[in-house]
């Protein structure tokens, strides 16, 4: 019986849980390591590649203490991270700089050159891709650093994302046509497909920029499910973790889509993975293309199945913010709102403060709010906020369905459902379907089951799923709430619209604010 560690990168700390398969989770522990802003440029967000793999050292010994075990106990490690975090790197796999994270958004630009140029020339992949690129994936940020960065472009070997590089380092692989390259990450952020030859053809990144001539085959390696494993532990990265040389690694992943396997996801599921943002994960038996979404690829969750990508840029980021406006903390905020009822603040919230990842893809966007008055608090914006995004949710998911991709269960992963029954039960009633929370922790979980699949314990996914998952906490619509979130959501699905896209047509905005009044006044006299 194995004892196995999953390792999940966040975007601000590492976590590593180690789990005995018998006695299930033994101990965890987490190490942080500082974003880089920039006072100048806000969308700048970048993260140092020897930070992150120092935090990793101290966690693994932190986790392995707390777990009382030993090191050289342990039969595999797995591993997700943030996406697309997208690092260059010259010879030996050595960075040329940082990461440039999935909050970096200064690649706007590249990312319209790239959606205009597959548009004109009929590239299958944008389709794939939701009909957008973003500022958020791999080659939009690939483009930008070529461009910036002159002196270095002729010292680029390739480019990785996290979890590659993640993987890479561990397993001591430096040539760059051994390196195991997760489909999760290719798929959704770099265009990558069997249908056309893998990644976008050279002809086509030539014509977004001559800079790109040559790069696509500098993008080499072995790309898997993961499923498959990355490689073994190298004796130098066994001797610093305090582990034993050689045992198997995964082909890592996203955070989010292994957080769905965690949160216990089947097929015709969706996960909302809530976090500083929201990654939307759902899977499907068919491969649907849905317009505005990150992207639809199989094998990308489980690998068997057509994995369907979405999502919000900000979430829990917006809660914070509005909390250190105030000068408290969500948790106080989320307190006084404990009682509050559907429509009840007359604020209407678009949640666009980092832009727009679903289904506007638009990070030039930010956030709006309708109805204030001279009385609301912090405590109002707040759950104005969580009811935005609950509604903005509803608009990816009936954009999923209107494409062929039903919904069954709605499953509320990530870190903010598990403390904040508030959230929960308004996503419920903005839905107008029953909300599944794991009653436990399954951050890391999924990169758990991975590391079992890979010491050989399990023989599927969803045997350790039915091992290693926790039973849900389910929150019920009250059909009281769903009925005003009913009158609510045609007026935010108005505003979204309106507002978010240049080329909207016209719609009477003027009965936004006089309906958000009447609602409020009924929900006070009920």
């Amino acid at each position: 019986m194995s004892i196995v560690a999953g390792v999940d990168f966040g975007t601000l700390s590492v976590r590593i849980s180690i789990f005995d398969k018998e006695r299930g989770k033994l101990g965890m522990a987490t190490a942080e390591y500082p974003l880089h802003r920039s006072a100048t440029d806000p969308n700048l967000a970048t993260q140092s590649h020897d930070d992150q793999m120092t935090a990793l050292t101290l966690a693994m010994h932190e986790a392995v203490k707390v777990s009382g075990i030993e090191g050289n106990q342990i039969r595999s490690i797995a591993l997700d991270t943030t996406g697309s975090s997208v690092i260059m790197v010259g010879e030996g796999l050595v960075p040329l700089g940082e990461y440039y994270l999935w909050a970096d958004h200064r690649a706007a630009g590249e990312a319209a050159e790239i959606t205009e140029a597959a548009h004109r020339t009929g590239f299958e992949g944008i389709e794939w891709c939701g009909g957008v690129y973003s500022s958020e994936w791999g080659w939009s940020k690939l483009l930008h650093w070529l461009r910036h960065n002159p002196t270095l472009r002729p010292k680029l070997v390739t480019a990785l994302e996290h979890c590659d590089m993640v993987a890479a380092t561990l397993c001591g692989i430096t040539d760059p046509n051994k390196i195991p390259r997760s489909i999760c990450a290719m798929g959704h952020k770099w265009m990558w497909n069997p249908r056309w030859g893998g990644l976008p053809p050279e002809e086509f990144l030539v014509g977004v920029d001559p800079l790109l001539a040559g790069v696509r085959e500098k993008i080499t390696g072995k790309f898997q499910t993961s499923e498959k494993l990355a490689g073994h532990l190298s004796a130098e990265w066994a001797e610093k973790l305090g582990l034993e040389a050689g045992i198997p690694i995964p082909t890592g992943a996203f955070d989010a889509h292994w957080d769905a396997v965690g949160a216990n996801i089947r097929l015709g599921d969706v996960v909302n993975v809530i976090g500083t943002s929201t990654c939307i994960i759902g899977m499907s038996d068919k491969q649907t293309l849905v317009p505005g979404v990150c992207g639809v690829v199989p094998g990308s969750v489980y690998p068997n199945e057509v994995g369907i990508e979405a999502g919000m840029s900000a979430v829990g980021d917006i809660f914070a913010a509005i909390a250190k406006r105030a000068g408290k903390t969500v948790a106080e905020l989320s307190a006084e709102t404990a009682q509050y009822q559907a429509g009840q603040t007359g604020l209407l919230r678009l949640t666009w403060d980092n832009g727009d990842r679903t289904v506007l893809v638009n990070p030039e966007l930010g956030g709006v709010t309708f109805g204030w008055n001279l009385y609301h608090t912090a405590a109002d914006e707040l759950f104005a906020a969580v009811e935005g995004t609950a509604l903005h949710t509803r608009v990816i998911f009936e954009r999923m369905e209107e494409n062929g991709a039903p919904i069954n269960r709605v499953i509320n992963g990530g870190g903010i459902p598990k403390r904040n029954a508030t959230l929960n039960q308004i996503y419920a009633n903005a839905l107008n379907k029953p909300v599944l929370v794991p009653d436990g922790d399954v951050t890391s979980l999924g990169s758990v089951i991975f590391a079992f699949l890979a010491a050989g314990d399990f023989d599927s996914i969803k045997t350790a799923q039915d091992a290693l998952c926790p039973p849900f906490k389910i929150f019920e619509p009250q059909p009281e709430q769903v009925q005003r979130y009913n009158r609510l959501y045609p007026l935010f699905r108005s505003a979204y619209f309106a507002l978010g896209s240049a080329d909207a047509e016209a719609v009477p905005l003027g009965r936004i604010l006089p309906e958000l009044r009447a609602i409020r006044k009924e929900c006070l006299e009920s």
